[in-house]
């Protein structure tokens, strides 16, 4: 059991992570755009193993956005699809599934956002959203499913934060548990 001081202060750790990791990337011209690799939205699977975290996605994702520069649709937009996704994330039931709500999320969300943002709702925005939505969902991809599965499958490995992880979401033989 986790009280609610332990999980206020996940929540900032997770904020702070989100946030840091988005400048990382940021500074490599990773994270913004239609072709990005946000490595922070690796974290966006943590409510699957800590059910509640999601008010520490949105915020990291909040702060991040403040640089975007797509102002301030993307705090809105961008940040909408960061919390939608966590708080279905926290209601998947499968290891393998808890990537999948925010590659879906920013597909359409970030997606829409960028065609909007280029060229507003005119003929070419189905074309162009479609465009933007599949490098979105190549990018969130691959940083979800390769970077976020394994935080689900490292994460209950260590034995501090293993305490905190329902044993309906570990995903490992109890004979791989170190302590």
């Amino acid at each position: 059991m986790r009280s609610k001081t332990q999980l206020l202060t996940l929540n900032g750790v997770i904020a702070a992570a989100y946030a840091a990791l988005t400048l990382v990337a940021s500074a490599m011209n990773l994270a913004y755009g239609p072709v990005q690799f946000r490595f922070s939205e690796a974290l966006t699977v943590l409510p699957f193993l800590f059910p509640g975290t999601w008010p520490g996605l949105f915020v990291g994702c909040l702060v991040a956005n403040l640089l975007s520069p797509y102002g301030p649709i993307d705090i809105v937009i961008g940040s909408l699809a960061t919390l939608l996704a966590a708080i279905w994330t926290e209601k998947v039931d499968r290891p393998w599934l808890a990537p999948l709500p925010p590659v879906l999320c920013n597909m359409v969300l970030v997606g829409g956002m960028l065609a909007w943002y280029e060229v507003g709702f005119t003929a070419q925005f189905a074309a162009l959203f479609a465009v933007n939505a599949l490098w979105v969902g190549i990018g969130e991809a691959v940083v979800c499913y390769v970077l976020g599965l394994l935080l689900i499958r490292a994460v209950p490995n260590v034995s501090y934060l293993r305490r905190y992880v329902p044993e309906s979401r570990r995903w490992m033989k109890k004979s791989a548990q170190v302590s």
